[in-house]
């Protein structure tokens, strides 16, 4: 009787540690940031200081099985807004560019993260890079022309933009669509200002530091997805930053993101609202090795952006989309804990939800599975076992457990060899690697486990004809899926 008592009375106690008010969240991601550029991540092949980054890091979760829904950006941002790959929308490779970009490819009748957690009341803001397409209009609702030849110019301040964050779920915005056009200021639904690269990244921090201090003793709990333009290209380092690493542009660069990031955490303590706000630190790929100079970083510095994994930014290898990925709620979370099981980004909207208590509708979040067990309970027993992988080629893989298969005789991106190369060197078409005993994918051993084989890549076919990876009713993609790509 004792014993039941105690039991009830922890849980009660447990319970009551969860059901409080509902908490302000923060998604803080990097633009090409790499696994190995954390220094806490990369103890042994790292050598970038990314003191603040750490220092977050022994307050939260850190997850060192996370996954980018791909391994180029347009893709992982839309899956992390809406908790639904990208592959099942028209963008089957690549990034949104040319006419492309100026066609919204979140439709306005999607769920994403913030219109669901804005019917929660929060209130929601986006800061910094889209790169999910947008138009720009004249004063007569005509399209800008934007391209002279194949340079793009900025759009005229004052120029309308109909379609951009604030009408998929924002209630503010304040940013820049791509590194093409960063020059070009957008607030809410209006270009503002035209901007020096070089002053963007404080810019950023500068608008979520105070929407920080702005909100924090408004009634309401606010939702700020906050997508920083560092370390991608332009790598264009603050003059106080510019050399201080003596390792090149690059170094200086992520240097600077880890202030920038510790610049928004510190607002949250000095506002006050620290304890009841969960923080989200991640990138939305890995390293962009010809950006960061990734072989004369290695041989002159030994510092490895990717840490021991194969490949970086638009791979499908480990490196292109294995991503820091930290959360912390203090007091909820347990602080300093590692957790090695396997997630992905596109659980952000599955998790938000069920925080709240709340159930996505069964059109929405597709491929968005809770991780809220997981934060609870780094040792909480999960069926969540599953991630779909996308190169910048269009190339799928599929993660089983231990077990990566991956339907390409190459990289399926930019890293050697590349998919032509690899059949010329008469490579097979499909990779199969044991992550647990090779996490550096180097041993194939496809021709050992042709009925593994067999069942994983049906198990993808069937996630890709169901239109989702979730449990429930069946689905449509926006267009056909080729999982093959038989016609590259």
């Amino acid at each position: 009787m004792k014993k039941l008592k105690l039991t009830v009375l922890f849980m009660l106690v447990f319970c009551s540690i969860w059901a409080q008010e509902n908490p302000n969240i923060v998604y803080i991601i990097c633009d090409d940031l790499g696994y190995g550029d954390v220094q806490f991540l990369n103890p042994e092949k790292g050598k970038i200081l990314t003191p603040k980054i750490d220092a977050f890091a022994k307050e939260s979760m850190s997850f060192t099985d996370a996954h980018s829904a791909s391994a180029v950006c347009t893709p992982s941002r839309y899956a992390i807004l809406t908790g639904r790959y990208a592959w099942r929308s028209r963008l089957q490779e690549g990034v949104l560019r040319g006419g492309d970009e100026f066609e919204p490819l979140i439709d306005k009748n999607r769920e994403t993260v913030a219109s669901m957690l804005k019917k929660e009341g929060y209130k929601t803001a986006a800061i910094g890079k889209w790169h999910l397409g947008f138009s720009f209009l004249d004063e007569k609702g005509e399209p800008y022309n934007l391209y002279n030849g194949k340079k793009l110019v900025d759009a005229p301040l004052g120029a309308h933009v109909p379609n951009g964050p604030v009408s998929r779920g924002f209630d503010s915005y304040v940013g820049f669509h791509h590194s093409a056009s960063m020059s070009t200021v957008i607030k809410d639904d209006k270009v503002i200002d035209h901007m020096r690269p070089v002053k963007m990244l404080k810019y950023l921090t500068d608008n979520a530091t105070k929407y920080i201090a702005d909100n924090s003793k408004k009634p309401e709990p606010f939702f700020m997805y906050l997508a920083l333009n560092s370390p991608h290209s332009p790598v264009v380092p603050s003059e106080a930053w510019k050399g201080k690493s003596g390792m090149g542009d690059y170094v200086d660069f992520v240097m600077e993101t880890d202030d920038a990031v510790g610049r928004v955490l510190k607002a949250l303590e000095e506002n006050g609202i620290a304890d009841n706000t969960i923080v989200f630190f991640t990138s939305d790929n890995g390293c962009s090795y010809p950006v960061a100079k990734g072989k004369k970083l290695e041989n002159e510095f030994g510092h490895y952006p990717s840490a021991e994994f194969r490949g970086s930014k638009s791979d499908i290898w480990e490196g292109g989309h294995r991503i820091p990925f930290v959360v912390r709620w203090l007091g909820k979370i347990e602080s300093n804990s590692i957790n090695n099981k396997l997630i992905c980004q596109t659980n952000l909207m599955a998790t938000c939800a069920e925080i709240l208590g709340s159930t996505l509708d069964k059109k929405e979040g597709v491929d968005s599975y809770s991780i809220l067990a997981m934060l609870k309970n780094k040792k909480a027993k999960t069926d969540y076992n599953l991630v779909v992988h996308h190169s910048i080629n269009g190339k799928f893989s599929i993660r089983n457990k231990k077990w990566k298969l991956e339907l390409t005789p190459g990289s399926g991106g930019w890293t050697d060899p590349r998919d032509p190369k690899a059949r010329e060197q008469n490579l097979p078409e499909i990779q199969l690697y044991n992550m647990k005993k090779d996490k550096e994918e180097t041993t194939n051993v496809y021709k050992k486990h042709p009925k593994l084989v067999k069942k994983m890549t049906e198990k993808l076919e069937h996630i890709v004809n169901n239109g989702r990876t979730t449990s429930g009713e069946l689905q449509q993609n926006d267009v056909v899926v080729d999982i093959f790509k038989t016609n590259k």
